[in-house]
């Protein structure tokens, strides 16, 4: 990707003080607003962010103890709803909580080996890849609140490392579907805001995927569908593929690209 641990993380930084802004400049009655995620406020998207920020943390801090509570989690088919409740009890005090985890998530990546394994809800993660998660997570659920809010956000460079994970998930959204995974290569080409070029595999493969940078991450992160994005695919596994593409973890959401499939509280 061309990109450090210390430049992820800067922009890991970045891309949270946007999404805090738009917040700020909406309001202190934008948390109350509903998201186009079901029963979900604004506030709950940013309790959300702030639960797994302060999980992650756990992870790096308390590896063991993390695993534990991760092992709760999966038991309890309740979880969710737990964690809705704890977040709410937040009230005022949410979005300070949700700067400072974040602040500590961040300091607490920077500080600790690159070569680390991390774990979580699903394989163990590299910090990169770990970071790169909660940015994408980030950025996602920014869509929902920015949806909400009627606000149409400037889109940056920073959708490299989204971009990045949606092509890296390609084979993991086949197993969320219970699938084989395609053999056949898929050259992935995109354009950055800036203008750059970004490319993913081999440009003579039969199928691709080339379009706008923005475009592509709203479809990995299942936030608009794929008759909405102006991305030309070429060839049926990349068409197979993006029928399904999901850079989040958890289960299947998505079967048809050109069905309106609305983000649930889970995703992302």
């Amino acid at each position: 990707m061309g990109a450090d641990l210390g430049g992820m993380l800067t922009d890991l930084a970045a891309e949270s003080a946007d999404l805090d802004a738009i917040i700020v400049a909406s309001g202190p009655e934008a948390v109350s607003l509903p998201t186009p995620a079901a029963g979900w406020t604004i506030g709950d998207t940013i309790g959300h962010l702030w639960y797994f920020d302060r999980e992650g943390r756990r992870a790096i801090e308390d590896p063991v103890g993390f695993q534990a509570g991760v092992a709760d989690l999966l038991a309890d088919p309740h979880a969710f709803d737990t964690i809705l409740e704890e977040t709410r009890r937040l009230d005022e005090s949410l979005m300070p909580a949700w700067r400072e985890e974040r602040r500590l998530i961040i300091e607490a990546l920077r500080g600790i080996d690159p070569k680390t394994r991390l774990p979580w809800y699903g394989p163990p993660m590299s910090p990169m890849s770990f970071g790169t998660a909660r940015l994408m997570e980030t950025w996602a659920h920014g869509q929902d609140i920015a949806d909400a809010l009627g606000v149409r956000r400037t889109p940056t460079d920073r959708l490299r490392h989204v971009a990045h994970l949606g092509v890296a998930t390609r084979g993991f959204s086949y197993a969320a579907h219970g699938l084989q995974p395609r053999t056949e290569p898929v050259y992935v080409a995109l354009t950055a805001p800036s203008g750059d070029e970004w490319a993913w595999g081999e440009p003579d493969a039969a199928n691709s995927v080339r379009g706008p940078a923005l475009d592509f991450c709203l479809l990995v992160t299942q936030r608009r569908v794929l008759d909405e994005l102006d991305l030309e695919v070429t060839g049926e596994a990349a068409a197979e593929w993006l029928s399904i593409a999901q850079a989040f973890a958890g289960p299947p959401t998505r079967t048809d690209p050109n069905r309106a499939t609305l983000p649930t509280p889970t995703q992302g």
